[in-house]
């Protein structure tokens, strides 16, 4: 029985969590969300939990919500690393983003934060079709046409959170009846996308000044999140005049 806050007994803590739960408590709003993301946020100074005398990591209800506050400004207001420590120092309260970008559905595909500098989480492709309810034929085909590229360590192919959710949204996509090789235009788009970034970019990634490759890393990151806003708000516009 939970204690009753009239009869002056303390209110129930509620329980820390690990990096990892933490991953699972909101990789639903966060699919992209890793371990090595929370890690880097924390170097950043961004987030600060309290460590157990092991050294754990243990995350509290506040330290959560400032992650998911965190997440969500990269998200959905593209702001970068440094925006956000300002933001958060002069008291931008959580409540605040929470109504400016409300939960979305479950499955419905959305624009994930970019995170360039780990590799992330690595999973097996039975855990890869389980999360994303495609079959192996898929996979197989997608990699075939390379629109997905798997990590062979030792004897099994192992992928990513980004192959993961890509194998996600080609997933919903075949409902439609779109297959791998009619994806090959998103990927030739990817690949000039890419390679353009790599332009402006590429003499502040290749400095010798580890600073300053942090720097261009941060802004390639927010270059991404632009461009892909960009080119979703250009296929809307095109798409509209189709349904008139």
């Amino acid at each position: 029985m939970n204690a009753d806050p009239g009869n002056g007994s303390p209110p129930r803590k509620e329980k820390a969590l690990t990096i990892g739960a933490v991953c699972k408590h909101l990789e639903r709003e966060f699919p992209d969300i890793s371990i090595s993301k929370i890690r880097y946020l924390e170097d950043q100074k961004l987030l600060a939990p309290r460590r157990t005398p092991g050294g754990y990591r243990l995350y509290g209800p506040p330290d959560v919500d400032r992650l998911r506050t965190i997440l969500r400004l990269q998200r959905d207001e593209f702001l970068p690393l440094r925006v956000i420590r300002q933001e958060l120092a002069s008291g931008r309260a959580d409540s605040e983003v929470a109504q400016a970008a409300p939960a979305p559905e479950p499955r419905a595909l959305r624009r994930s934060s970019f995170g360039l500098r780990g590799p992330g989480s690595l999973y097996r492709l039975d855990e890869v079709l389980d999360e994303t309810g495609a079959d192996r034929a898929l996979v197989k085909e997608l990699e075939d046409f390379g629109v997905i590229k798997g990590e062979r360590h030792d004897s099994e192919v192992l992928y990513d959170d980004t192959e993961r959710e890509i194998v996600r949204a080609v997933t919903e996509l075949k409902r439609f009846g779109v297959g791998g090789r009619n994806l090959r235009v998103f990927r030739t788009s990817a690949d000039r996308e890419a390679a353009l970034l790599e332009q402006i970019l590429a003499p502040a990634l290749r400095s010798r000044n580890p600073e300053r490759r942090k720097e261009a890393v941060e802004a390639l990151e927010n270059l991404a999140a632009i461009a892909s806003h960009l080119k979703h708000l250009l296929l809307i516009r095109d798409l509209r005049k189709l349904a008139r």
